[in-house]
C-alpha cells in the first residue's frame, strides 16, 4: 500500500504542476467498500488537491435545477482531483430502484450521459469510472456487522433495508447502466470487492494506470538554521494558560 500511496503523491504533484483536472467516480451497492477505498486514497495526499463529493438527496430548492447541474457545480478546478462517492449515476441506480426517478427520467438520463461525459472529457477532464462489485453473501455479512457495530451504525439508514430486498433490481439497473454509458472516452471498470484489502490495492493501481502522470523532480529542501534573535524563555506557563487534561 505504501508504494501505491507514494505514487498517488506523485500523481498529486503532476496534477498541481500541470493544472490538470481529474474525476474519479466510485459506484456500487451498499457496503461495497467505496468509503474504505476513499480513505486509503486520501490518507497520504493533500485535501487541497483531493476532494470528496458525497451529495445528499436534493432539497426542494435544488430539485428545480437540471439534474446534472449540482454535480457540475462540484467539478474539479485546475490542479484538483474530485472523488464522487456515488455520482450522477444515482439516477440509473438508487433513484431508479427505489422509485425516486420515473422511467422517463431514467431513460432520458441514459440518453444524455454519453453526451455529458464527452463534453467533460473534451474540456480536458480525465474521467475514471469504477464499479465496486460485491457478492450477495459478502454484502449481507457486512451489513449485519454494521448493524451490530456502534462504530459503524452511523453508516446505516432505513433506505439500506429497502435496498437490501432489491438485489436483482439493482443488478438489472447496473447492467443497463453499463450498456448505455460504457464509453471509449470514459469506460466502466469493475473492481471485485469481496476482499477489502485486494480491492483497495487494485483500485488505487487502476486509478494510477488511467492518469498519464510523471513524477515531478524537486530538489530536497534543506532546513535553515534557526535565528536566535529576540531569544527568550518561551516555555508556556501552566499558571497563565490552560492545558488540555493529560488523561492518556
Amino acid at each position: 500500500m505504501t508504494k501505491l500511496q507514494v505514487e498517488l503523491c506523485h500523481l498529486q504533484e503532476w496534477v498541481k504542476d500541470r493544472g490538470e483536472r481529474v474525476i474519479i467516480i466510485l459506484e456500487g451497492r451498499d457496503a461495497a467498500g467505496k468509503s474504505g477505498l476513499i480513505r486509503v486514497i486520501k490518507e497520504r495526499v493533500s485535501p487541497r488537491v483531493f476532494r470528496v463529493v458525497a451529495l445528499s438527496s436534493p432539497k426542494d430548492e435544488k430539485r428545480s435545477k437540471l439534474f446534472l447541474q449540482r454535480y457540475i457545480e462540484q467539478f474539479p478546478v485546475s490542479g484538483e482531483v474530485v472523488i464522487y462517492d456515488r455520482s450522477w449515476y444515482n439516477r440509473a441506480g438508487v433513484e431508479r430502484v427505489l422509485g425516486f426517478a420515473s422511467d422517463k427520467q431514467v431513460s432520458r438520463f441514459l440518453m444524455d450521459v454519453p453526451i455529458f461525459e464527452r463534453w467533460a472529457t473534451d474540456a480536458g477532464i480525465i474521467l475514471i469510472k469504477l464499479w465496486l462489485e460485491i457478492s450477495k453473501e459478502e454484502q449481507e455479512r457486512r451489513l449485519r456487522q454494521r448493524i451490530n457495530d456502534p462504530l459503524r451504525q452511523w453508516k446505516f439508514s432505513p433506505l439500506d433495508l429497502k435496498s437490501f430486498t432489491k438485489w436483482y433490481d439493482y443488478s438489472h439497473a447496473r447492467d443497463e447502466m453499463f450498456e448505455a454509458s460504457d464509453l471509449e472516452i470514459a469506460p466502466w471498470y469493475v473492481l471485485p470487492s469481496d476482499d477489502k484489502k485486494r480491492a483497495r490495492l487494485n483500485g488505487i493501481r487502476h486509478i494510477l494506470s488511467r492518469v498519464p502522470y510523471e513524477p515531478i523532480k524537486h530538489e530536497k529542501p534543506k532546513l535553515p538554521k534557526r535565528s536566535n534573535k529576540n531569544r527568550y524563555d518561551d516555555k508556556l506557563d501552566p499558571e497563565k494558560v490552560r492545558f488540555v487534561s493529560q488523561v492518556y
